[in-house]
């Protein structure tokens, strides 16, 4: 079996070092906030190029924390991705905000940034681009509407640390970034974690304290927290898995490369991505209107592959009340034509070479098209 991602590999990459970092997590008896959570949260910093990395419980708290933290409540809305994972508005709801969607571009699959100006009211607060399946948003436009209506930006980089646009990183551009670390990501764990990332001071403070109770200094709560930690075992497990990013990412790239090359004849849209991004293909998703036909062809000869996103999220119960009659064409076609292929870190040659095989012959047989 081919599954659409294994950590398998990865984790033999780097195991012995993992291991070692556990032990010694372990041995120091210092699990909660402690110098290894210190340590990635300043190698993360480094890395992107921000002044503040804060580490967290999940991505979905890092997207929660950030709204929070940069003042967002009820009665402000925020324009986001109608194609992307139901995380992305809970972060909007939780606060007691509204999510105001606004179209996807049919290429890169993120949210277009005309669609996100005519989105705007008196009452938008933020813009929350998703870097969807390891590419950056087109974050130039976005950022000059978020100057001229002075809004926050917040980045969903769940699916794209180490992505780039215009040779900058992913989750340095907005107000705040904010990463996933669980199993599936580029920078994976080994359970839940999650980063915000800033470059401004006080958001970050007020970060700070939300993680923890609410409390800046032990048993002194200025204001009410959440319990979002990232603890010092995936910490210490995750500054080993960081060392090895740009190498994870480039065998996802290559994947990505050689798929590309062998579907180029294919009815298929393939990702692309512009010459000023770097991609890092959190996941490799292509579009065909044969979509369930060639999943079940690739679930018979036992290669996995996923549907990111089967359901729009202007189209789900929870987000009716707020999107009643609303038609985003372009997600709602990407919802029924989006098919995730295997990649990942680690994949063989002869496991490339058979997917590649399947769905060559998948589009060169007639029935496909009947």
């Amino acid at each position: 079996m081919i599954p659409v991602f294994s950590p398998t590999p990865q984790h033999q990459h780097a195991e012995p070092e993992v291991t070692l970092a556990i032990q010694q997590v372990l041995t120091s008896g210092q699990f909660i906030l402690g110098s290894q959570v210190t340590a990635f949260e300043q190698e993360v910093a480094t890395y992107l190029g921000v002044e503040h990395a804060i580490g967290l419980a999940s991505g979905t708290d890092a997207l929660h924390l950030a709204l929070l933290g940069a003042g967002i409540g009820p009665g402000d809305e925020v324009i986001t991705s109608p194609f992307t994972f139901i995380a992305t508005v809970e972060a909007i709801y939780y606060c007691g905000a509204k999510p105001v969607f606004a179209d996807i571009d049919p290429v890169s699959l993120n949210i277009d940034p005309e669609r996100v100006a005519k989105a705007v009211t008196k009452r938008t607060k933020a813009i929350l681009p998703v870097h969807l399946f390891g590419l950056a948003a087109d974050m130039e436009p976005l950022l000059e509407l978020a100057r001229a209506h002075q809004l926050k930006v917040i980045e969903d980089c769940a699916q794209a640390f180490g992505a780039r646009y215009r040779n900058q990183l992913a989750g340095s551009f907005g107000d705040a970034g904010c990463f996933s670390f669980f199993p599936t990501k580029n920078l994976a764990g080994y359970g839940d974690g999650g980063m915000l990332t800033t470059n401004d001071k006080e958001l970050a403070e007020n970060v700070l304290a939300l993680r923890n109770h609410g409390s800046k200094h032990r048993y002194h709560h200025d204001k009410l927290g959440f319990n979002s930690r990232l603890d010092e075992i995936q910490a210490a497990a995750l500054r080993i898995k960081l060392q090895y990013i740009d190498t994870f990412n480039q065998s996802r790239r290559d994947i990505a490369d050689a798929y590309n090359k062998a579907f180029e004849s294919l009815p298929i849209q393939r990702p692309q991505a512009p010459e000023h991004c770097h991609h890092v293909y959190g996941q490799y998703t292509i579009q065909t209107d044969n979509r369930d036909q060639l999943k079940s062809a690739l679930q018979h000869e036992d290669i996995g592959s996923a549907v990111y996103y089967p359901i729009p999220l202007h189209q789900q119960p929870v987000c009716k009340p707020d999107s009643a009659g609303a038609v985003f064409n372009t997600s709602e076609q990407a919802a029924a034509r989006c098919l995730s292929l295997p990649v990942f870190p680690g994949m063989t040659e002869q496991q490339v070479e058979k997917v590649t095989d399947v769905v060559g012959d998948f589009y060169r047989t007639k029935s496909c098209l009947t």
